[in-house]
């Protein structure tokens, strides 16, 4: 049945006089900042000819094999020819399958109005019919693995920006709007656009409403920081318990954005949640880093920040061995701590690691490879070397840019096209809360870790002079990886499992690499996925595995009971130790915004 036409309106007065008023004073600031970005020399943290090169030899290729092309258009010529074949039927009144349909998990054609008006079905179909031919097309094309793949991110982003439902005139919801609205909403939306424009960053800013505070209602588990140095705060938090886990916790964030991920609105914090089950939990805020920091590598953050947490962790609880738990990066450093610890005799201070959505074998870095690019390393150091650090809101465009539909083009349409404003998340509001990385800290990890690929050998990569070998590690490991991670491809993580000496289990959560993170037990959402077995391959292992429902915490929560024996002692207050309490938690370095 077709949509109802909308039923249009006038708007207030005042209130279009306000948003005309607001909409000038944003162009006039839009128009400013363009004029000083365009007199302003700026070093840019890519090779921006990189891709362009990649189209040339592609397509230079393709032209040298017309054979190819020729096979490809004729293929899709039948596929066109049924899109209007189902298209003429369905004019007559017939039921037709459609010839294209949105993938699973692709959100942009939930209206009603895609589906049931016929222009609108046809601009859908064709739309995702085009991208469908152009991503076949790549994938065989006779072209090298590294063009291959730059093509395709190009060609990927080229489809996502020209989508149907990121054009006024093609979105049959802003129509709607539009008409309901009087134009207001355009009008709001463009305002919105020339306010971003103004603040010279190159992101749609989230518009919510700012219902967030740290330590309010977000970073708000009761603790307190008992330790910190230049490069990072500790913090203890209280127990609810009266008994607690004889070996304390310590939880190793990543650099990338802020701790509170783990400690978001209570009824979704891990940390808290991990309190309740009677851990006395650790958990490092790192410095949001100034030029000051620019020095600070990988020595650095395993010696001055892991290291030194542990060390603190012992003198607050006078015990002499932790569990240690991590994230992605922060996964990472954790896996050249334990190798450190293997090889200078002091593995017995981690009794277990845990290493969730964490990558130590780098060579298949899926679309993440197209920024890996000697060109782009180079272009990536000049920018490191002029300002000392990675700004926040590059790396925001980065990990946006690789999920563009969902981190981008949602947005450009709620705020520009629409004039919404968003709802309150405070996932959302924590990910806009970016965070700095040193310039020596990403060069060395660029270049031995994400480029060499040198962790997973033996003596690949040093720390402070001392070889790295994560064979030598025979710490009990845990592996959690999530299903839809497009950061840490799930596959990849278990290739991880390895490299490790000691006895590791891996298990597979649903969802992506932060809500897959952050399952409360309570959400009931996503599931996970258990098998006891270790086979070579990550396919093999998920073929014999076990789904289940509900959140992978709890069971998690077991194999760390296994591995505690069930050792109990009284519960710990902050600042008994040798460590007194300072500030109240979440501390100041995670209130450090640049």
């Amino acid at each position: 049945m077709p949509v109802s036409p909308p039923i249009p309106s006038a708007p207030d007065p005042m209130v279009v006089a306000e948003t005309l008023t607001t909409l000038m004073q944003n162009a006039v600031a839009a128009v400013r900042t363009t004029m000083v970005q365009a007199t302003t020399p700026q070093v840019l943290p890519y090779d921006p000819t990189t891709l362009a090169r990649a189209m040339i030899d592609f397509n230079t290729s393709v032209m040298m094999r017309p054979a190819t092309l020729f096979e490809a258009q004729a293929k899709n010529w039948n596929d066109w020819t049924a899109l209007w074949r189902t298209m003429g039927e369905r004019a007559m009144g017939r039921e037709t399958a459609p010839v294209a349909a949105p993938a699973r998990g692709d959100r942009r054609f939930s209206d009603p109005a895609w589906s049931e008006e016929p222009v609108y079905d046809w601009l859908k179909q064709a739309y995702l019919l085009a991208a469908r031919q152009l991503q076949e097309f790549v994938a065989t094309a006779p072209v090298d693995e590294e063009t291959r793949a730059q093509v395709d991110f190009a060609s990927r982003q080229m489809m996502n920006a020209l989508a149907p439902t990121n054009f006024a005139q093609t979105n049959p919801q802003v129509a709607r709007r539009m008409v309901e609205s009087g134009g207001l909403s355009l009008m709001t939306g463009v305002s919105n656009l020339l306010e971003d424009i103004g603040k010279g960053q190159g992101l749609v800013s989230r518009r919510a409403p700012n219902d967030f505070e740290l330590g309010v209602n977000v970073a708000a588990t009761p603790g307190a920081v008992v330790f910190s140095n230049a490069l990072m705060e500790l913090i203890q938090y209280a127990p609810t318990t009266d008994k607690v886990y004889r070996r304390p916790l310590l939880f190793v964030p990543p650099l990338v954005n802020k701790y509170y991920l783990f400690d978001l609105t209570p009824k979704a914090s891990y940390l808290k949640w991990l309190v309740d089950q009677g851990h006395t939990v650790f958990v490092i805020s790192w410095a949001n880093p100034d030029e000051s920091h620019a020095d600070n590598g990988l020595d650095a953050y395993v010696k001055d920040g892991v290291i030194a947490a542990l060390d603190a962790v012992e003198a607050a609880t006078a015990e002499p061995d932790v569990d240690l738990v991590s994230y992605c990066l922060g996964g990472t450093l954790s896996a050249m701590t334990l190798a450190y610890l293997a090889a200078t005799g002091a593995a017995d201070r981690v009794a277990s690691a845990t290493l969730i959505a964490t990558l130590v074998d780098f060579g298949d870095m899926g679309e993440w490879s197209v920024f890996t690019g000697d060109k782009d390393l180079k272009a990536f150091n000049r920018y490191l070397d002029e300002r000392g650090y990675v700004e926040a809101h590059d790396l925001t465009k980065l990990f946006s840019t690789v999920r563009a539909n969902d981190l981008i083009w949602s947005s450009v349409v709620n705020h520009y096209l629409l004039g919404d404003e968003a709802r309150a998340s405070d996932l959302l509001w924590w990910f806009d809360d970016g965070s700095r990385i040193p310039a020596r800290m990403l060069k060395e990890y660029g270049a031995q870790v994400l480029r060499g690929n040198r962790l997973r050998e033996k003596g690949g990569v040093s720390i402070d002079g001392v070889p790295l070998d994560l064979g030598a590690i025979e710490t009990p490991v845990m592996i959690v990886a999530l299903k839809d991670d497009h950061v840490a491809a799930w596959k990849n993580t278990y290739a991880g499992r390895n490299f490790f000496g000691g006895p590791t289990r891996f298990l597979l959560g649903g969802s992506g690499h932060n809500a897959g993170m952050i399952n409360p037990p309570a959400a009931n959402k996503h599931g996970y996925w258990i098998n006891d077995a270790a086979p070579d391959e990550a396919d093999a292992w998920l073929a014999g595995a076990e789904q289940k429902t509900g959140s992978w915490w709890p069971e998690w929560q077991g194999w760390l009971d296994a591995a505690a024996a069930d050792e109990k002692v009284k519960a710990r207050k902050v600042g008994a130790g040798k460590l007194k309490a300072g500030e109240a938690a979440p501390g100041s370095y995670v209130r450090v915004r640049h």
